[in-house]
């Protein structure tokens, strides 16, 4: 029996565009343990095309997809191509660079 889900993970751009041309919602509701679970294993849970995705947003912050989510974490995935995404790759890259 898998626990209750705590999390719910959106998608913007062609990810959701994909989840909706599957017959899925555009959000989904999953499990994420005390310790959290690596961002794409959630995006290959919820059936995402991890080769389309170049961020994550946690908590109002663009992040690059290798992160850690927590429970709880308000978190939506960002599709490669993102139209102005310079500002995207500036800060995925000021918050890969912080983390070292």
């Amino acid at each position: 029996m898998n626990p209750d889900p705590n999390t719910t993970i959106r998608m913007f751009g062609v990810l959701y565009t994909l989840r909706r041309q599957s017959g899925l919602p555009p959000t989904a509701r999953v499990f994420i343990p005390p310790e959290g679970r690596h961002c794409l294993d959630i995006a290959r849970e919820v059936r995402l095309p991890v080769d389309k995705i170049e961020g994550v947003f946690i908590n109002h912050t663009a992040y690059p997809p290798d992160r850690i989510i927590m429970p709880g974490d308000r978190v939506a995935f960002i599709p490669t191509g993102v139209p102005g995404s310079d500002w995207l790759s500036y800060s995925l890259r000021k918050n890969q660079e912080s983390r070292h």
